[in-house]
């Protein structure tokens, strides 16, 4: 492996790490948000809506300065393609996998906020593999600023 190679390697697990990070805390704001909701009476999917909505502004900012180091990219189209990737993840994806989980074991699982919380996360590992993928191959694409 060549030296320049090493160097793409070890920046590579680096972005992983500081993607972890963010996604660590940005996952905290949404579920943190959406028990709240729930837990005041909105329904999961409603309250998801919002919840996702709360960790989402964190996000980008966060992935855009921390995450991907991406500042020096195009701020306008940066935002466009974040939206889009991470909108259809939390709003496409995950209310399907929300209520797909919640339909095939709700009834073996009880109380309902395990429930939720079973489908929560396996809704939220779909969409980290999903954000990852899109956030490191088209939204902030070589925009890394170099170490």
């Amino acid at each position: 492996m060549t030296m320049s190679q090493r160097t793409l390697v070890v920046r590579n697990k680096r972005q992983k790490a500081r993607f972890g990070i963010v996604g660590f805390i940005s996952t905290s704001i949404d579920f943190g948000v959406l028990f709240l909701l729930s837990g005041l009476g909105l329904s999961p999917v409603g309250a998801n809506f919002i919840s996702t909505g709360a960790g989402f502004c964190f996000s980008f900012i966060a992935n855009r300065h921390f995450a991907f180091k991406a500042t020096n990219g195009n701020l306008k189209k940066q935002l466009a393609l974040f939206f889009i990737v991470t909108f259809a993840g939390i709003w496409g994806i995950q209310p399907v996998i929300i209520w797909a989980v919640s339909a095939s074991v709700g009834d073996t699982i009880s109380p309902d906020w395990l429930l939720l919380l079973v489908a929560k996360l396996s809704a939220t590992f779909v969409t980290l593999l999903w954000n990852y993928f899109f956030y490191s191959r088209v939204v902030f694409k070589d925009n890394e600023v170099p170490m």
